[in-house]
This record gives structure tokens, C-alpha cells and sequence, in this order.
């Protein structure tokens, strides 16, 4: 039976790498088939076999890590597969996990209640305050809190579809782009070695004039509809006080915030070595406080907080299997990405190098926006950084251009589809139970293409 294995698996390899570890250079295009077939079921099944993948996708997600799994721990020793699964599990997916996970429970503990009125300038101010949110406590949990009460702020108002529109591009994508705290691509950059206020420094006029040029064409587009509103239905709205349950939650969050901290800037000298992964003190530490914050929001938040939010496990329960599939089978990819031109994507390598051998800035941040449009944008920040020589002192300094056009397209163009990033897929979960009608995907992209391109395209111009 091995050897039948042995033989169906070698259509992987031109030839044996070195047991010491995965070498990518000797690494064919087969290896990324398996990854490449977990991104496209992520981004088809749910189009196309809509029921199936509702209650199947967790098995799709372990069949694609098993085809990646396989065929190491046959044509390499089970020490060189059992390392490099490990690296990819414990030291980059177990962190991920627990860090959006700890976001996902503290952020649904917060519930706002009140009566605001959906105005043009009151809706402009709730996108603003959710952008900024989202890099304290991620998009995901900005999301979460911000999406119900402007719902409710705009539940009298005929127009409310643009609204929610614009949410996805600035609270759920664009708006998270100034710390790791902020969004998960920028996470695995912080685990990688990228200091953690590195975006503040870099991206924040570039954020800040994109929010803003994005909200001043939605309060022209807002300003138009609503003078088209039955203006007597709008103001027919409950009085409810304003009122925030759970909100030792906030506190939580902040305990979040100093978590991290303390992991990025003190640097202990001791690591434990677990499965062949150097696992730090200061990390392991983060990853057990955010452990034990999670339980202690759970236990401390009052139930009609978490039922006032509808909260539920399913969202993180399928972020959790399907990213346990992805970080299994990005392994051999980040491997021959990190081979740069002697692996198999040498003819992508060449594509974001000049003739000189530096970067092409403009392409990586297209290249890596377009494919976080439709694949996850973890994986493919992932991917670029490994392109860009994953070295993060390199980047943070003489290619510190090149980590912002990474960093940008990954974390801004989640935002161009429905299945570009997370809080989208939530977002309109929301909206759409709310009785709201939102586009279809190509209906979405209508609108992301005609706003959002020629909003990058500038982007591009003026600090890439």
C-alpha cells in the first residue's frame, strides 16, 4: 500500500528534498493545488452548492489539509512533515484563531442600545467611528457592533441599501488597517516580526484620506436619496435611551489591546520548543491572557447583551475549520514562494520585480488586492510577504513601500466582493435577515468596481 502511495505522491516532486525540511525550490506547482482547490471551494460552493457547503464545509476543509498532509508524510520523514504541519498549526493558526476568537466573543458582549435617526451627517459619523473601531477591535468585531444600531437607525428610511454598501467597504474592510488588532492579515505580519505600530506610522494618512473620500461620496449619494424619503415615515421613530450593556466588555478589550502590547514590545529570551516550533514566553503569555479574557467576557457579560447582539458560535465555529484547512495547505506555497526565482513561481517573482531586481510596488499591491477580492486576504498577505523575501526588517525599512502595497491591497480590496474578507459574509447575513434587500455578488461588484477602483487607482498614484 506504500508503495502505491508512495508512487501517486511523487507526481508532487521532480525530486526529494533534504530531510532536514521542505526546500521550495524542489517543489513543483502540484503542491498548490491543494491550497489553490480550498480557496476556489471557499469562493464557489457557497454560490453554487449553497446547501451542501452549509453542512459539509468542515469536511471539505479536512479533505484539502489531508491533500496536502499525505503526500509529506510519504515522501518525507515524519519528522520533516511533522515540523512543517507543526510550524503552520501551532505557530501561526492556533495564535490566529485564539486572537479572532477573543475579538469575536468580546466585541458580541457589547450591546448598543438607541434611538438615533438615519440623517445623511448621523450616518456619516456612525461609518467614521466604525472605521476607526475596526483597528482597536478588528473589522469583525466593528462589524458586529456597529451593524445593528444603524439598522436601527435607519429602519424607517425606503433607501438603506447604499448604507450598508459602504459599511462593508469602511467598517468591515478599509477601516482596519492600522494595527494588528485591526485585521488578520495584518496579525500573521505581527507574528512574523513587523512591529506593532508599524502600519500606524506608515498607513494612517493613507487610510485616513481614503475613509474620508469614500465618505464624502457617500454623504453625496446619502444626501440625494434621502431627500426622496417620506420625511413624515422617517421621523415616526422610537425613543429609546441610549444605553451600553456589557460594558466590561470595553475594559476587556482593552486588556486585549495591552495583551498584545506586551508580547510585541518585551522580549523575554526564553522559547519553548514544541513539535520542532520555537514558541516564545511573550507569546505564549498573550495567547493564554487572551484565553483567559475570552472565558472571563463570557462569564461577566449580561445575557440580554449577547441576546440584544444574537449572539452566536456558528461565525467563528466556520472561520476556525476552514482556516485550519487553508494553514495546512499554504504550507508548501509559502515554501515556494519563499524560493523566490529558483521555485516554481519564478514567473510570478518576476512579475513584481523591476529590471534592476527591485520591487514593482504598484504590482504587488494589485496583485495582492485582486486576489483578497476573491480568496481570503489571510492567506494572501501570507503569500506576498513570503514574495517579498519575508524578511520584516527588510520591509519595515528599505522596502518599506513595498509591506505598505502588501498591506494595503490585502487589507483594502476585502473589501471589492461579498467573499473578499470575513465581516462581509456577516454584514450581509444581518441585513438580509433584517428584510433590507442587498445586490447579488455581480450586483455588489457593479458598485465596488465603479467606486472602489478608481478610489485605489489614486490610492496608487499618490503613496505607493
Amino acid at each position: 500500500m506504500k508503495k502505491i502511495l508512495t508512487a501517486a505522491a511523487l507526481a508532487f516532486l521532480p525530486g526529494l528534498a533534504s530531510a532536514a525540511g521542505l526546500n521550495g525550490s524542489e517543489l513543483s506547482l502540484w503542491w498548490a493545488l491543494p491550497f489553490a482547490g480550498i480557496l476556489l471551494s471557499i469562493a464557489l460552493c457557497p454560490l453554487i452548492v449553497p446547501n451542501f457547503w452549509h453542512h459539509h464545509f468542515g469536511k471539505v476543509a479536512v479533505f484539502w489539509a489531508l491533500c496536502t498532509a499525505v503526500p509529506l508524510f510519504v515522501l518525507y520523514d515524519a519528522s520533516t512533515a511533522t515540523s512543517a504541519l507543526a510550524h503552520a498549526v501551532i505557530g501561526d493558526y492556533l495564535p490566529f484563531i485564539i486572537f479572532v476568537g477573543v475579538l469575536f466573543v468580546v466585541a458580541g458582549g457589547i450591546h448598543i442600545r438607541s434611538s438615533f435617526l438615519g440623517t445623511p451627517i448621523v450616518n456619516v459619523i456612525m461609518l467614521f467611528i466604525g472605521a476607526m473601531l475596526a483597528n482597536v477591535m478588528g473589522t469583525t468585531g466593528a462589524a458586529m457592533l456597529l451593524i445593528r444600531p444603524l439598522l436601527e437607525a435607519n429602519k424607517t428610511r425606503k433607501y438603506q441599501m447604499h448604507t450598508f454598501i459602504f459599511f462593508i467597504f469602511l467598517v468591515a474592510n478599509i477601516g482596519g488597517c492600522l494595527t494588528p488588532l485591526g485585521d488578520p492579515p495584518l496579525f500573521m505580519g505581527f507574528l512574523r516580526g513587523v512591529h506593532f505600530f508599524w502600519t500606524t506610522e506608515h498607513l494612517f494618512i493613507p487610510m485616513i484620506t481614503t475613509v474620508l473620500f469614500l465618505l464624502a461620496i457617500y454623504f453625496v449619494i446619502d444626501t440625494v436619496v434621502y431627500k426622496k424619503e417620506d420625511q413624515q415615515a422617517i421621523h415616526n421613530i422610537e425613543k429609546v435611551p441610549f444605553k451600553i450593556e456589557g460594558g466590561i466588555n470595553i475594559l476587556l478589550l482593552l486588556c486585549v489591546v495591552g495583551s498584545m502590547l506586551i508580547s510585541g514590545f518585551w522580549k523575554s529570551g526564553i522559547s519553548f520548543n514544541i513539535l520542532g516550533v520555537d514558541m516564545a514566553l511573550e507569546a505564549i503569555l498573550r495567547d493564554v491572557l487572551f484565553v483567559i479574557i475570552g472565558i472571563v467576557s463570557l462569564a461577566a457579560t449580561p445575557k440580554v447583551a449577547r441576546d440584544g447582539n444574537q449572539f452566536s458560535w456558528d461565525p467563528i465555529l466556520e472561520v476556525g475549520k476552514l482556516f485550519f484547512g487553508i494553514f495546512c495547505c499554504i504550507v508548501p506555497v509559502l515554501e515556494m514562494l519563499r524560493a523566490g526565482h529558483s521555485g516554481a513561481f519564478a514567473p510570478l517573482v518576476a512579475m513584481v520585480t523591476n529590471a534592476d531586481g527591485t520591487f514593482n510596488n504598484h504590482m504587488f499591491f494589485w496583485m495582492a488586492g485582486s486576489l483578497s477580492s476573491f480568496l481570503d486576504n489571510t492567506p494572501t498577505y501570507l503569500a506576498f510577504f513570503n514574495l517579498a523575501g519575508g524578511d520584516p526588517q527588510l520591509l519595515m525599512n528599505e522596502d518599506a513601500h513595498t509591506l505598505m502595497a502588501i498591506s494595503m491591497g490585502s487589507v483594502f480590496m476585502g473589501s471589492m466582493t461579498y467573499i473578499g474578507n470575513a465581516p462581509n459574509f456577516m454584514t450581509i447575513s444581518i441585513v438580509q435577515e433584517r428584510g433590507i434587500k442587498m445586490p447579488s455578488f455581480f450586483g455588489y461588484m457593479i458598485w465596488s468596481c465603479g467606486i472602489l477602483i478608481p478610489t485605489f487607482l489614486l490610492l496608487n498614484q499618490f503613496f505607493i
